[in-house]
């Protein structure tokens, strides 16, 4: 939703600085990916630091592609290789964080963690296969910047199990809204 409704508006504003980063954006990629690890690790330690530390790693998630947009440095292994860290991103979080809800007795919280990691996957997923068969497909309440946004604003805040609850049914919502929206793109021809 915010990528589809935003768009690349951060590019400009950002111009200037991501013209002056000479580092290669599959870096800034790998970059955002070892910090989104580490985040995984101390989340189920710490949920505050863990929190900000997905943050700086969804930053510089962002950043990667602002940064090859700038500099002419868009290439299709770039843009695979960042949805492939994406999801190995997703998933450590959230393993992360069930480790977190496990240890502190949540059962329920382990269920909905994990659940959202399906979903995540799934959203993802969906979009994939309708690409393949040459729908687009980038509908839904909670895409992955959402689900960065909303993750890190629970970690921190501490109010981990309603964050849960919500991405849980926002990420199901949002699986259907994209089957919905594929069947009628394939239904109107």
């Amino acid at each position: 939703m915010i990528g589809a409704k935003l768009g690349h508006f951060l590019d400009r504003p950002l111009y200037p600085l991501a013209k002056r980063i000479n580092v290669s954006p599959n870096t800034l990629t790998i970059s955002g990916f070892i910090i989104t690890t580490l985040a995984a690790i101390v989340i189920a330690k710490n949920l505050r630091l863990g929190g900000i530390l997905i943050l700086i790693g969804g930053l510089l998630d962002m950043f990667d592609g602002i940064v090859a947009r700038t500099n002419g440095k868009v290439t299709e292994f770039g843009a695979f290789l960042d949805s492939v860290l994406d999801r190995f991103s997703d998933a450590f979080v959230f393993l992360g964080l069930a480790w977190y809800l496990e240890a502190n007795n949540e059962h329920i919280g382990v269920f909905l963690a994990l659940g959202t990691m399906l979903g995540a996957f799934l959203i993802s997923y969906i979009r994939a296969r309708a690409e393949g068969l040459g729908k687009e497909c980038k509908t839904g309440l909670m895409e992955r910047p959402e689900r960065i946004v909303v993750l890190t604003l629970g970690a921190i805040s501490g109010w981990i199990m309603p964050t849960l609850w919500l991405m849980f049914f926002l990420t199901y919502l949002t699986v259907f809204q994209r089957i919905y929206h594929v069947w009628k793109s394939m239904k109107q021809g």
